[in-house]
């Protein structure tokens, strides 16, 4: 019996290597990194101390959210834009996006546009968990208690939606980030990198365990959809938090009150994964409610309970 189950593990993960290796065979276009030539490098090798150290101008009181620079490389209106969207019902649900059109706006907390994306914070639009990311524009992240993801576009106020391929996906707190302490309702994480769009969520097919869908706009067709699927052995509770880097999946684990540690790495274009990293990330305070990679500078951007601290990578 135990023989039956070993050998059933054994064509499991033979299956999950299978898929995942069809999925990377029709991934990442030919000519990437040859245009992103740090991507060829291989991963990233070291991160830097803090670069940027600010409290959210929302204040101390909202310890969960997301912020960042806007992530997409040939954006016009929202090129030099940064923005900061807190969780102020319950450090779970938001419904309103704060951009600044400048670094020195944003550091000074003045001239910004608050863009509400949602009536209220039980509507069908509004965000769940701390998932968001600016990229063009248009705002990507989690949609209230479904598994879907939400494009709200910064220039018609309207909301396209997909549903997250998987069996069994992962909401409303079933598989948050976790560790030590769980954040709460971190279940869908909406990333982007030199690729694109990712969603980083878990299911229960897959056992837990992290799972990354590249997403696609078709702005022809005014849709939103999932183009591939990868399912990963690490198991999303066992993680603090994660994101994207040249179409690498990085994951994180908590150390102590003032460090996390990037130990985890699972690259979309060949299907490998390695747990022997060892990158460290300096903090201020204990919680990370998000974590997201800037492919515009190629910075990394920690809502650190209600402190917003960006940091260098490098390759």
């Amino acid at each position: 019996q135990i023989s039956d189950s070993v050998n059933m593990k054994s064509v499991k993960n033979s299956l999950r290597s299978l898929k995942n290796s069809v999925e990377s065979c029709k991934t990442i276009p030919k000519d990437f990194r040859a245009q992103h030539t740090y991507c060829l490098k291989g991963l990233i090798t070291s991160i830097s101390s803090p670069v940027t150290t600010k409290i959210s101008p929302y204040g101390k009181s909202y310890l969960s959210g997301s912020w960042g620079k806007q992530a997409q490389t040939n954006s016009e209106e929202q090129q030099h834009s940064y923005w900061v969207q807190p969780l102020v019902n319950g450090h779970i649900h938001g419904n309103v996006l704060r951009v600044y059109q400048s670094y020195e706006n944003f550091m000074a907390s003045t001239n910004h546009r608050d863009f509400t994306f949602a009536p209220s914070y039980t509507h069908t639009n509004t965000i769940e968990g701390p998932s968001a990311v600016l990229y063009g524009e248009a705002l990507y992240y989690h949609c209230y208690r479904s598994a879907d993801v939400c494009r709200y576009d910064l220039k018609t106020n309207g909301v396209k939606r997909v549903t997250l391929p998987g069996n069994g996906v992962g909401f409303n707190n079933k598989f948050p980030y976790c560790y030590y302490d769980c954040r709460s309702h971190s279940d869908v994480d909406l990333e982007a990198d030199e690729t694109g769009l990712w969603a980083i969520y878990a299911t229960v097919g897959n056992h837990g365990n992290l799972v990354v869908s590249r997403l696609v706009w078709d702005d022809k067709h005014q849709t939103l959809n999932v183009s591939q699927t990868w399912e990963t052995r690490v198991f999303k509770k066992a993680v603090t938090n994660a994101f994207m880097v040249c179409g690498v999946l990085y994951a994180t684990r908590y150390v102590d009150d003032f460090k996390e540690e990037v130990f985890y790495a699972f690259d979309t274009a060949t299907g490998k994964e390695t747990n022997s990293l060892a990158l460290p990330l300096e903090k201020v305070a204990k919680g990370v409610a998000s974590l997201s990679y800037n492919p515009t500078n190629r910075q990394i951007y920690m809502y650190n309970d209600a402190y917003l601290l960006a940091y260098q990578a490098f390759f």
